[in-house]
This record gives C-alpha cells, structure tokens and sequence, in this order.
C-alpha cells in the first residue's frame, strides 16, 4: 500500500520528488526570511545571471565535462535560480511574509530611519529567529505548491510571479493586515499626501504608529513621467540582450542584480525586472511579425513601457495603504503575461515570450 501511494502524481510529480520539494522549500522560505526578501530576491538575480551565462556559452560548446547541452543552465536557472533555492515565489515571498509577522509581532525590531510602516521593510534580515524563520518556511512551501497547481492547470500567466502575489495577500490576512488599507487621498491612486508628508494613525500592526497618509512603493520612481522613461529605456534594454544573446531572462537577472545598490543604501536606483524582462517579450513576440531588429527594439521599449506602468498603477492600488509588502513588479508581470498568454491562445500572438503554453 505504501508503494502505492509513492507513486501516486500530485500537482504532476510524483510523491517521492514531491516531498523533496517541500523540504527544499520549507529551507528556501526560511533561507528569504533569514536573508531578508530583498537580499534573497538579489541572489536570484546572479543564480539566473550565472544560469543564463552558462546558457550562451553551451550555445557555442556542445559539452561542457560530458554533460549534454542545455542540462547544466536548466540546472541553474530552473532549479535553482526560479527553484527552491531563490525562486521568488519561495525565497522572496517568505521574506515578504517574515516581515509582515514581525511588522505586527516585533515592532520594537524597527530599525530608527524607516518611515514606512516595519511590515514593510524587505530590506531588513532577520538572521536567526526561530518564530520568524518558521514563518518563512511556511509561506515558502505555500508558494511552491501554489506555484505547482497553476502549472498543473496550464493557467496562461507567469505562475511564479502570481505565486509571489498570492502569499503576499494570503500575509495580510493571516497577520491582519487590511488587504488594501485606508485610502489616503482623493482616490486610490492619489500620492499627493505622500507629497505634502501627511500623517495618519495607523493600526496595521497592531500598535498604533504616526505614520505617512499614502507610502508610495519607491520615493524615487511613482511619477507617471519618470515610470514611462525608465521602461522605455530598460525595455529597449531587455529587447536588445535577448537579441544579441537569445536569453530572455538575463536582463532580468542584471536587473535583478542592480538592487544590490538599492540595499545598500545607494539613492534612487530604479527597480527594472519587470521592465526589462517584458521588454525581451515585446522582442520575442514581435520578431517573427516584424522581422526588423530596429523596429522590435521599439517594441521591446513599448512593452518595457507598459509593465512600468502596470507596476505603477498596482503599486498605488495594492501597496501604498496597508502595511506590508505587496510586490509590484510581481503583479505587474502577473496581468501582462496573463493578457499575453490569453492573446496567444486565441491566435492573436505568434507566441507567448517564455510561457509554455
């Protein structure tokens, strides 16, 4: 009987490799908590950075010490990069969740300087606590399995990017965070109170806390004008590396990589996966159609355009007043591909970028 249920397929696995996946999982949400969601989300950038390289190079070598082209960079880039490992959906969004428990749990944690609410703070690691790791863990093995059952269903969007989305929500509940929060401004996406610096009382965490009416996502990067500036350029960016090298993901991962900047404290630097991981869509999806590469890099930049402002848009609907962490790049990548992907599968598109559909 035991045999039996081993080999029984659940979210298109097998049992055994199943149980392996949480594990990973449970130490891959840990690891985000331990790290920090931010810093986690870093590493993915150079483990997809690195997968990506190794990619382009067996490209040109077919083997690479007896093992078969493309095995090695799926190895990366999947497994550990997109993986248990620094998958977003499992690092990333058990940092996300650690912080909004210890936004409500260990406000005295806050460090002095941060003006948003703690439950926000994805910079912050929080080494190692054991409650705070465990929640982690959780949240990470949550993803995976979410993650999992939408690809088991064939949903048409970027599963892991929804994944990321999905905990985030599932965080506010859990801890009692309202899932979109008390509207500061005239309407959902007013950030002018957030220009006059004004104050609210707020009791998201459950002390109360003098903090900004509206938060917007980044300080630096909310303005319509400079959000379409900066995905035109990144997106044209994302178009031309997929050009050169056929690697879609490798402009998200220097994007990705960037952020270390951010981290560390280095002002206005630009949030781009989104952007330039669209762009190398726009290119991919336009390439066939169009066939010139000056044309496909105008697209790339359009593409590039939009998922800034899809980000955007969410930022001010989803992050700006609650008081955790719901990632804007994440939904912004969530719609876009999903609308890709729909587009595909009524032929609209001549494909759907890198969703397997």
């Amino acid at each position: 009987m035991t045999g039996t249920l081993l080999q029984l397929p659940i979210f298109g696995l097998e049992a055994e490799p199943l149980v392996v996946l949480i594990i990973a999982a449970l130490a891959g949400g840990a690891f985000g908590a331990a790290l920090g969601a931010l810093p986690s989300f870093i590493f993915t950038g150079f483990v997809v950075f690195l997968g990506e390289g190794v990619a382009i190079l067996e490209g040109t070598i077919s083997d690479v010490e007896g093992i078969p082209s493309g095995d090695l960079a799926t190895g990366i880039t999947d497994v550990i990069g997109f993986g248990a490992v620094t998958g977003p959906h499992i690092a990333f969004a058990g940092g996300v969740a650690a912080t909004a428990y210890a936004g409500k749990r260990y406000p005295e944690m806050e460090p002095a300087g941060w003006d948003y609410h703690f439950g926000k703070n994805i910079l912050y690691a929080f080494g190692t606590k054991p409650d705070i790791l465990a929640v982690g863990a959780i949240f990470g093995v949550i993803g995976m399995l979410f993650t999992q059952a939408m690809g088991e269903l064939g949903f048409p969007t970027d599963n892991i990017a929804l994944s990321v989305v999905a905990t985030a929500f599932l965080a506010r509940l859990v801890f009692g965070y309202p899932l979109v929060g008390k509207v500061g401004g005239s309407n959902i996406l007013d950030m002018s109170p957030f220009e006059r610096e004004e104050k609210r009382v707020s009791t998201d965490g459950g002390t109360e806390t003098n903090r900004l009416a509206t938060e917007p996502w980044l300080p630096h990067q909310y303005k319509w004008s400079g959000v379409i500036a900066v995905g035109l350029v990144a997106g044209v960016l994302g178009g031309y590396i997929w050009l050169e090298t056929g690697s879609i993901f490798l402009g998200y991962a220097i994007s990705a990589m960037s952020l270390l900047f951010l981290n560390l404290g280095v002002e206005k630097i630009p949030v781009t996966h989104h952007i330039s991981l669209l762009g190398a869509v726009g290119a991919v999806i336009a390439m066939p159609v169009i066939g010139s590469e000056p044309v496909v890099l105008l697209v790339a930049g359009v593409f590039g355009a939009i998922s800034g402002l899809l980000g955007e848009v969410t930022q001010r609907m989803f992050y700006s007043h609650s008081g955790t962490h719901v990632d804007p790049p994440a939904m912004a990548i969530a719609i876009f591909m999903f609308v890709i992907g729909v587009l595909y599968l009524v032929g609209v598109l001549p494909n759907a970028g890198y969703l397997g559909l």
